[in-house]
Protein backbone atom coordinates (compact mmCIF):
# COMPACT_ATOMS: atom_id res chain seq x y z
CA UNK A 1 0.00 0.00 0.00
CA UNK A 2 1.67 3.18 -1.24
CA UNK A 3 0.64 6.94 0.71
CA UNK A 4 1.13 10.16 0.03
CA UNK A 5 2.16 12.48 2.83
CA UNK A 6 -0.88 13.27 4.99
CA UNK A 7 -2.12 16.18 5.95
CA UNK A 8 -5.12 16.82 8.90
CA UNK A 9 -8.61 17.43 9.06
CA UNK A 10 -8.08 21.61 9.71
CA UNK A 11 -9.30 22.30 13.00
CA UNK A 12 -11.97 24.64 13.34
CA UNK A 13 -13.76 26.48 16.10
CA UNK A 14 -16.35 23.82 16.17
CA UNK A 15 -15.64 20.21 17.05
CA UNK A 16 -19.05 18.68 15.71
CA UNK A 17 -19.28 17.17 12.46
CA UNK A 18 -20.89 14.86 9.95
CA UNK A 19 -20.24 12.39 8.06
CA UNK A 20 -22.02 11.67 4.54
CA UNK A 21 -21.91 8.67 2.58
CA UNK A 22 -22.87 7.51 -0.79
CA UNK A 23 -22.46 3.98 -1.44
CA UNK A 24 -22.11 2.67 -4.62
CA UNK A 25 -21.55 -0.91 -6.03
CA UNK A 26 -17.81 -0.78 -6.05
CA UNK A 27 -16.92 2.83 -4.51
CA UNK A 28 -17.86 4.92 -1.41
CA UNK A 29 -17.44 8.29 -1.93
CA UNK A 30 -17.35 10.52 1.65
CA UNK A 31 -17.56 14.19 2.68
CA UNK A 32 -17.18 15.66 6.65
CA UNK A 33 -18.83 18.40 7.21
CA UNK A 34 -18.07 20.88 10.17
CA UNK A 35 -21.37 21.90 12.26
CA UNK A 36 -21.06 25.17 13.32
CA UNK A 37 -22.67 27.33 16.08
CA UNK A 38 -25.81 29.43 14.88
CA UNK A 39 -25.17 33.05 14.86
CA UNK A 40 -28.54 34.15 16.28
CA UNK A 41 -31.57 32.66 18.36
CA UNK A 42 -33.13 31.78 15.09
CA UNK A 43 -30.27 31.00 13.34
CA UNK A 44 -29.71 27.71 12.05
CA UNK A 45 -26.37 25.86 12.24
CA UNK A 46 -23.85 26.28 9.42
CA UNK A 47 -22.31 23.48 7.48
CA UNK A 48 -18.78 23.91 6.39
CA UNK A 49 -17.11 21.46 4.50
CA UNK A 50 -13.68 20.30 5.49
CA UNK A 51 -12.50 17.22 3.10
CA UNK A 52 -14.16 14.92 0.55
CA UNK A 53 -13.10 11.80 -1.11
CA UNK A 54 -13.69 8.28 -2.62
CA UNK A 55 -12.05 4.65 -2.31
CA UNK A 56 -13.24 2.92 -5.16
CA UNK A 57 -12.71 -0.01 -7.20
CA UNK A 58 -13.20 -2.00 -3.77
CA UNK A 59 -13.98 -5.25 -5.45
CA UNK A 60 -10.25 -5.17 -7.17
CA UNK A 61 -7.20 -2.87 -6.80
CA UNK A 62 -8.46 -0.20 -4.42
CA UNK A 63 -7.81 3.45 -4.56
CA UNK A 64 -8.37 5.97 -2.02
CA UNK A 65 -7.93 9.61 -2.10
CA UNK A 66 -9.52 12.99 -0.32
CA UNK A 67 -8.92 16.57 -0.76
CA UNK A 68 -9.88 19.90 1.51
CA UNK A 69 -12.98 21.86 0.47
CA UNK A 70 -10.63 23.73 -1.81
CA UNK A 71 -9.83 20.94 -4.07
CA UNK A 72 -6.48 20.39 -2.65
CA UNK A 73 -5.05 16.74 -2.39
CA UNK A 74 -4.37 15.77 1.11
CA UNK A 75 -3.92 12.09 0.86
CA UNK A 76 -4.05 9.23 -1.71
CA UNK A 77 -3.50 5.18 -1.42
CA UNK A 78 -3.58 2.28 -3.32
CA UNK A 79 -3.86 -1.07 -2.72
CA UNK A 80 -2.58 -4.10 -4.72
CA UNK A 81 -4.15 -6.44 -6.33
CA UNK A 82 -6.00 -8.90 -3.96
CA UNK A 83 -3.47 -12.02 -4.10
CA UNK A 84 -5.30 -15.51 -4.81
CA UNK A 85 -6.82 -17.36 -2.00
CA UNK A 86 -6.07 -18.44 0.38
CA UNK A 87 -4.27 -14.55 0.75
CA UNK A 88 -6.30 -11.40 1.59
CA UNK A 89 -9.17 -10.72 -0.51
CA UNK A 90 -10.30 -7.38 -2.18
CA UNK A 91 -10.59 -4.26 0.29
CA UNK A 92 -15.10 -4.13 -0.21
CA UNK A 93 -17.34 -2.24 1.91
CA UNK A 94 -16.27 -3.60 5.30
CA UNK A 95 -12.58 -2.81 4.70
CA UNK A 96 -13.74 0.45 3.10
CA UNK A 97 -15.34 1.62 6.43
CA UNK A 98 -12.96 0.18 8.48
CA UNK A 99 -10.53 2.45 6.68
CA UNK A 100 -12.14 5.79 6.43
CA UNK A 101 -13.21 5.54 10.18
CA UNK A 102 -9.20 5.18 11.14
CA UNK A 103 -8.41 7.65 8.83
CA UNK A 104 -10.55 9.90 10.35
CA UNK A 105 -9.56 8.73 13.87
CA UNK A 106 -5.84 9.55 12.57
CA UNK A 107 -6.00 12.34 10.99
CA UNK A 108 -8.42 14.60 13.28
CA UNK A 109 -6.32 17.45 13.97
CA UNK A 110 -8.50 19.46 15.47
CA UNK A 111 -10.48 17.12 18.07
CA UNK A 112 -13.62 16.08 16.10
CA UNK A 113 -16.26 14.69 17.71
CA UNK A 114 -18.88 13.12 14.86
CA UNK A 115 -22.00 13.51 15.48
CA UNK A 116 -23.94 11.72 12.51
CA UNK A 117 -23.84 10.04 9.13
CA UNK A 118 -25.91 11.18 6.25
CA UNK A 119 -26.51 8.08 3.61
CA UNK A 120 -27.75 8.96 0.06
CA UNK A 121 -30.34 6.38 -0.41
CA UNK A 122 -31.85 5.79 -4.08
CA UNK A 123 -35.00 4.51 -3.01
CA UNK A 124 -37.83 5.27 -0.11
CA UNK A 125 -40.54 3.68 -1.93
CA UNK A 126 -44.35 5.05 -1.26
CA UNK A 127 -44.01 5.77 2.20
CA UNK A 128 -40.51 8.02 2.66
CA UNK A 129 -41.40 11.56 1.32
CA UNK A 130 -38.34 12.56 3.98
CA UNK A 131 -35.13 11.99 5.37
CA UNK A 132 -35.56 9.49 8.33
CA UNK A 133 -33.50 8.41 11.24
CA UNK A 134 -32.44 4.94 11.09
CA UNK A 135 -33.41 1.97 13.45
CA UNK A 136 -33.87 -1.69 12.50
CA UNK A 137 -37.29 -0.98 11.73
CA UNK A 138 -36.85 1.35 9.19
CA UNK A 139 -33.82 -0.63 7.82
CA UNK A 140 -35.93 -3.37 7.27
CA UNK A 141 -38.10 -1.58 5.01
CA UNK A 142 -35.43 -0.34 2.99
CA UNK A 143 -34.31 -3.85 2.75
CA UNK A 144 -37.69 -4.61 1.41
CA UNK A 145 -37.40 -1.77 -1.29
CA UNK A 146 -34.58 -3.91 -3.05
CA UNK A 147 -36.27 -5.72 -5.73
CA UNK A 148 -37.19 -1.88 -6.90
CA UNK A 149 -33.89 -0.85 -7.03
CA UNK A 150 -31.44 -4.22 -6.97
CA UNK A 151 -28.30 -2.39 -8.56
CA UNK A 152 -28.25 0.14 -6.14
CA UNK A 153 -30.43 -0.08 -2.95
CA UNK A 154 -28.46 -2.96 -1.05
CA UNK A 155 -25.02 -1.33 -1.96
CA UNK A 156 -26.61 1.66 -0.19
CA UNK A 157 -28.12 -0.19 2.74
CA UNK A 158 -24.67 -2.22 3.78
CA UNK A 159 -22.82 0.96 4.92
CA UNK A 160 -25.52 1.82 7.47
CA UNK A 161 -25.31 -2.14 9.12
CA UNK A 162 -21.35 -1.68 9.01
CA UNK A 163 -21.37 1.46 10.68
CA UNK A 164 -24.28 0.66 13.42
CA UNK A 165 -21.55 -2.59 14.22
CA UNK A 166 -18.72 -0.30 14.39
CA UNK A 167 -20.07 2.62 15.84
CA UNK A 168 -23.08 1.89 18.26
CA UNK A 169 -25.47 4.42 18.71
CA UNK A 170 -24.13 6.82 16.40
CA UNK A 171 -26.90 8.24 14.55
CA UNK A 172 -27.73 7.73 10.84
CA UNK A 173 -29.89 9.10 9.05
CA UNK A 174 -31.10 8.49 5.16
CA UNK A 175 -31.90 10.42 2.58
CA UNK A 176 -33.55 9.53 -0.51
CA UNK A 177 -33.36 10.28 -4.04
CA UNK A 178 -37.04 9.58 -5.00
CA UNK A 179 -38.36 12.20 -1.84
CA UNK A 180 -38.54 15.14 -3.61
CA UNK A 181 -40.60 13.31 -6.48
CA UNK A 182 -43.78 12.66 -4.23
CA UNK A 183 -45.18 15.92 -4.55
CA UNK A 184 -45.57 15.25 -8.22
CA UNK A 185 -49.48 15.19 -8.85
CA UNK A 186 -50.88 11.13 -8.73
CA UNK A 187 -51.69 11.10 -12.60
CA UNK A 188 -48.10 11.53 -13.34
CA UNK A 189 -46.65 8.71 -11.10
CA UNK A 190 -49.31 6.31 -12.72
CA UNK A 191 -48.88 3.49 -15.13
CA UNK A 192 -51.65 2.12 -17.54
CA UNK A 193 -51.68 -1.06 -15.23
CA UNK A 194 -54.18 -2.73 -13.31
CA UNK A 195 -55.10 -1.51 -10.24
CA UNK A 196 -53.41 -4.62 -8.32
CA UNK A 197 -50.47 -3.92 -9.72
CA UNK A 198 -50.26 0.14 -8.93
CA UNK A 199 -50.98 -0.99 -5.30
CA UNK A 200 -48.01 -3.50 -5.37
CA UNK A 201 -46.05 -0.04 -5.41
CA UNK A 202 -45.57 -0.09 -9.72
CA UNK A 203 -45.25 3.45 -10.19
CA UNK A 204 -43.56 6.03 -11.32
CA UNK A 205 -40.85 7.35 -8.52
CA UNK A 206 -38.35 9.59 -10.15
CA UNK A 207 -34.53 9.91 -9.06
CA UNK A 208 -31.66 12.12 -8.78
CA UNK A 209 -34.57 14.35 -6.24
CA UNK A 210 -31.41 15.37 -3.49
CA UNK A 211 -29.98 17.16 -6.73
CA UNK A 212 -32.78 18.49 -7.63
CA UNK A 213 -33.88 19.52 -4.10
CA UNK A 214 -30.29 21.34 -4.07
CA UNK A 215 -31.31 22.79 -7.16
CA UNK A 216 -34.27 24.13 -5.87
CA UNK A 217 -32.97 25.74 -3.10
CA UNK A 218 -30.47 27.75 -4.53
CA UNK A 219 -32.47 28.80 -7.57
CA UNK A 220 -34.15 31.64 -5.90
CA UNK A 221 -30.53 33.60 -5.52
CA UNK A 222 -30.05 32.71 -9.28
CA UNK A 223 -33.51 33.63 -10.89
CA UNK A 224 -36.08 34.30 -8.43
CA UNK A 225 -38.78 34.39 -11.27
CA UNK A 226 -37.92 31.01 -12.42
CA UNK A 227 -37.66 29.57 -9.02
CA UNK A 228 -41.08 31.05 -8.47
CA UNK A 229 -42.70 29.66 -12.16
CA UNK A 230 -41.51 26.95 -14.15
CA UNK A 231 -38.56 25.40 -14.44
CA UNK A 232 -36.84 22.32 -16.40
CA UNK A 233 -33.62 21.32 -14.50
CA UNK A 234 -31.40 18.72 -16.27
CA UNK A 235 -29.10 16.70 -14.21
CA UNK A 236 -26.78 15.12 -17.03
CA UNK A 237 -23.65 12.89 -15.59
CA UNK A 238 -22.83 9.14 -16.07
CA UNK A 239 -26.65 9.10 -14.55
CA UNK A 240 -29.07 11.96 -16.44
CA UNK A 241 -32.83 12.70 -16.02
CA UNK A 242 -34.57 15.69 -16.26
CA UNK A 243 -37.34 17.04 -13.85
CA UNK A 244 -40.35 19.76 -14.22
CA UNK A 245 -40.21 22.39 -11.12
CA UNK A 246 -42.87 24.58 -10.70
CA UNK A 247 -42.61 26.78 -7.76
CA UNK A 248 -39.83 24.52 -6.57
CA UNK A 249 -41.88 21.34 -6.23
CA UNK A 250 -41.37 19.05 -8.69
CA UNK A 251 -44.05 17.84 -10.98
CA UNK A 252 -42.72 15.75 -13.67
CA UNK A 253 -39.82 13.72 -13.49
CA UNK A 254 -38.44 11.38 -17.07
CA UNK A 255 -37.44 8.33 -14.42
CA UNK A 256 -39.78 5.81 -13.46
CA UNK A 257 -39.86 2.88 -11.83
CA UNK A 258 -36.58 2.58 -12.10
CA UNK A 259 -33.15 4.42 -12.75
CA UNK A 260 -32.74 3.24 -16.28
CA UNK A 261 -35.86 4.92 -17.58
CA UNK A 262 -35.93 8.15 -19.39
CA UNK A 263 -32.72 9.85 -21.19
CA UNK A 264 -30.10 8.07 -22.56
CA UNK A 265 -27.24 7.61 -20.37
CA UNK A 266 -23.68 6.69 -19.89
CA UNK A 267 -24.55 2.64 -20.07
CA UNK A 268 -27.64 2.73 -19.47
CA UNK A 269 -30.59 2.66 -22.38
CA UNK A 270 -33.23 4.88 -21.19
CA UNK A 271 -36.48 4.66 -21.99
CA UNK A 272 -37.35 1.60 -24.01
CA UNK A 273 -40.16 -0.22 -25.62
CA UNK A 274 -41.20 -2.82 -23.45
CA UNK A 275 -41.89 -4.91 -26.47
CA UNK A 276 -38.41 -5.04 -27.29
CA UNK A 277 -37.80 -6.86 -23.61
CA UNK A 278 -39.76 -9.24 -24.78
CA UNK A 279 -38.14 -9.74 -28.29
CA UNK A 280 -35.11 -10.29 -26.64
CA UNK A 281 -36.38 -12.81 -24.52
CA UNK A 282 -38.17 -14.74 -27.25
CA UNK A 283 -36.50 -14.14 -30.14
CA UNK A 284 -32.86 -14.19 -28.79
CA UNK A 285 -33.25 -16.57 -25.48
CA UNK A 286 -32.02 -13.66 -23.26
CA UNK A 287 -32.19 -14.10 -19.42
CA UNK A 288 -33.25 -11.76 -17.36
CA UNK A 289 -29.50 -10.91 -16.18
CA UNK A 290 -28.46 -10.52 -19.12
CA UNK A 291 -31.12 -8.31 -20.33
CA UNK A 292 -30.28 -6.77 -17.01
CA UNK A 293 -26.98 -6.50 -18.07
CA UNK A 294 -27.68 -5.39 -21.67
CA UNK A 295 -29.80 -2.33 -20.62
CA UNK A 296 -27.56 -0.97 -17.30
CA UNK A 297 -24.00 -1.74 -18.50
CA UNK A 298 -23.97 -2.09 -22.08
CA UNK A 299 -26.05 0.27 -23.49
CA UNK A 300 -26.31 4.34 -23.66
CA UNK A 301 -23.14 6.69 -24.65
CA UNK A 302 -21.00 3.27 -24.64
CA UNK A 303 -23.59 1.29 -26.78
CA UNK A 304 -24.13 3.36 -28.89
CA UNK A 305 -20.74 4.59 -29.47
CA UNK A 306 -18.90 1.45 -29.19
CA UNK A 307 -16.09 3.54 -27.88
CA UNK A 308 -16.80 4.77 -24.44
CA UNK A 309 -19.41 5.96 -22.07
CA UNK A 310 -17.18 9.03 -20.93
CA UNK A 311 -18.78 12.27 -22.96
CA UNK A 312 -15.31 14.22 -23.08
CA UNK A 313 -14.02 10.96 -24.75
CA UNK A 314 -16.56 10.85 -27.26
CA UNK A 315 -16.26 14.77 -27.67
CA UNK A 316 -13.17 14.27 -28.75
CA UNK A 317 -13.05 11.72 -30.70
CA UNK A 318 -13.32 12.02 -34.56
CA UNK A 319 -15.36 8.51 -34.99
CA UNK A 320 -18.54 8.99 -36.48
CA UNK A 321 -20.23 6.36 -34.00
CA UNK A 322 -19.08 8.51 -31.43
CA UNK A 323 -20.57 11.73 -33.47
CA UNK A 324 -24.13 9.44 -33.16
CA UNK A 325 -24.07 9.08 -29.70
CA UNK A 326 -23.91 12.60 -28.59
CA UNK A 327 -27.00 13.52 -31.33
CA UNK A 328 -28.63 10.83 -29.82
CA UNK A 329 -28.18 12.19 -26.13
CA UNK A 330 -29.26 15.59 -27.13
CA UNK A 331 -31.92 14.46 -29.27
CA UNK A 332 -33.68 12.49 -25.96
CA UNK A 333 -33.10 15.29 -23.91
CA UNK A 334 -34.81 17.38 -26.63
CA UNK A 335 -37.77 15.00 -27.01
CA UNK A 336 -37.95 14.91 -23.02
CA UNK A 337 -37.61 18.50 -22.80
CA UNK A 338 -41.06 19.00 -25.08
CA UNK A 339 -42.91 16.87 -22.37
CA UNK A 340 -41.86 18.20 -19.33
CA UNK A 341 -42.65 21.75 -20.49
CA UNK A 342 -46.11 20.40 -21.95
CA UNK A 343 -46.73 19.21 -18.48
CA UNK A 344 -45.62 22.28 -16.79
CA UNK A 345 -47.96 24.56 -19.24
CA UNK A 346 -45.18 26.46 -20.47
CA UNK A 347 -41.25 27.10 -18.83
CA UNK A 348 -39.91 29.95 -17.48
CA UNK A 349 -35.81 28.57 -17.18
CA UNK A 350 -33.60 25.53 -17.76
CA UNK A 351 -30.82 24.43 -15.58
CA UNK A 352 -27.74 22.39 -16.40
CA UNK A 353 -26.25 20.37 -13.66
CA UNK A 354 -24.30 17.76 -12.86
CA UNK A 355 -21.24 16.61 -14.80
CA UNK A 356 -21.77 16.76 -18.47
CA UNK A 357 -24.58 19.96 -17.73
CA UNK A 358 -22.09 21.46 -15.58
CA UNK A 359 -18.80 20.92 -17.71
CA UNK A 360 -19.82 20.90 -21.32
CA UNK A 361 -20.27 23.87 -23.53
CA UNK A 362 -20.89 21.55 -26.80
CA UNK A 363 -23.60 20.40 -25.21
CA UNK A 364 -25.31 23.10 -23.51
CA UNK A 365 -24.96 24.74 -26.70
CA UNK A 366 -26.68 21.61 -28.79
CA UNK A 367 -29.90 21.17 -26.27
CA UNK A 368 -30.21 25.25 -25.98
CA UNK A 369 -30.65 25.69 -29.62
CA UNK A 370 -32.92 22.25 -30.11
CA UNK A 371 -34.98 24.94 -27.58
CA UNK A 372 -34.97 27.49 -29.20
CA UNK A 373 -38.56 27.28 -30.25
CA UNK A 374 -39.51 27.63 -26.19
CA UNK A 375 -37.77 30.98 -26.10
CA UNK A 376 -34.00 30.16 -25.38
CA UNK A 377 -31.42 33.10 -26.91
CA UNK A 378 -28.20 31.30 -25.99
CA UNK A 379 -25.14 33.19 -25.36
CA UNK A 380 -22.12 31.73 -27.11
CA UNK A 381 -19.45 33.64 -25.07
CA UNK A 382 -21.23 33.11 -21.68
CA UNK A 383 -21.96 29.56 -22.18
CA UNK A 384 -17.78 28.95 -23.15
CA UNK A 385 -17.46 30.32 -20.03
CA UNK A 386 -19.73 27.91 -18.00
CA UNK A 387 -22.27 30.90 -17.05
CA UNK A 388 -24.02 30.65 -14.83
CA UNK A 389 -26.46 32.82 -17.02
CA UNK A 390 -25.66 31.00 -20.23
CA UNK A 391 -29.24 32.73 -22.42
CA UNK A 392 -28.73 36.48 -23.64
CA UNK A 393 -30.25 39.61 -21.52
CA UNK A 394 -34.55 39.65 -22.46
CA UNK A 395 -34.44 35.78 -23.17
CA UNK A 396 -37.92 34.78 -23.06
CA UNK A 397 -37.14 31.98 -21.47
CA UNK A 398 -33.87 31.62 -19.47
CA UNK A 399 -30.71 29.25 -19.04
CA UNK A 400 -28.78 28.26 -15.87
CA UNK A 401 -25.62 26.43 -14.96
CA UNK A 402 -25.92 25.96 -11.63
CA UNK A 403 -23.34 23.21 -9.78
CA UNK A 404 -25.73 20.61 -7.72
CA UNK A 405 -24.52 19.91 -4.17
CA UNK A 406 -26.01 16.19 -2.76
CA UNK A 407 -23.65 15.52 0.03
CA UNK A 408 -24.39 19.30 1.35
CA UNK A 409 -28.25 18.68 0.96
CA UNK A 410 -27.98 15.17 2.83
CA UNK A 411 -25.72 17.12 5.43
CA UNK A 412 -28.82 19.54 5.97
CA UNK A 413 -31.19 16.84 6.18
CA UNK A 414 -29.17 14.82 8.82
CA UNK A 415 -28.79 18.07 10.51
CA UNK A 416 -32.03 18.98 10.73
CA UNK A 417 -32.87 15.31 12.60
CA UNK A 418 -30.36 14.69 15.11
CA UNK A 419 -31.44 14.47 18.38
CA UNK A 420 -28.25 14.10 20.78
CA UNK A 421 -24.34 14.49 19.63
CA UNK A 422 -22.37 11.14 19.96
CA UNK A 423 -18.93 10.74 21.00
CA UNK A 424 -16.21 9.90 18.35
CA UNK A 425 -13.80 7.29 19.78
Amino acid sequence: MSAAPATALPPGSSHEALLVLNAGSSSLKFSVYQVGAPEGPDAKRKLKLLVSGVLEELGHAARFHVKDSQGQMLDELAWPEPAPAPGPGPLGHSGAIDFLTQWLREHNGGGMRLIGVGHRVVHGGVRYANPVLLGPEVLGELQALSPLAPLHQPHNLLPIRLIEQRLPGLPQVACFDTAFHRSAPEVSQAFALPAKLSQKGLRRYGFHGLSYEYIARALPSFDAHAAAGKTVVMHLGNGASMCALQAGRSIASSMGFTAVDGLMMGTRCGNLDPGLVLYLMDELKMDARAIERLLYKESGLLGVSGISSDMRVLSESAEPRAQEAIDLFVYRITRELGSLAAALGGLDALVFTAGIGEHSAKIREAVCKQAAWLGVELDSVANESGGPLISRLGSRCAAWVIPTNEELMIASHTLDLLQQPQEFE
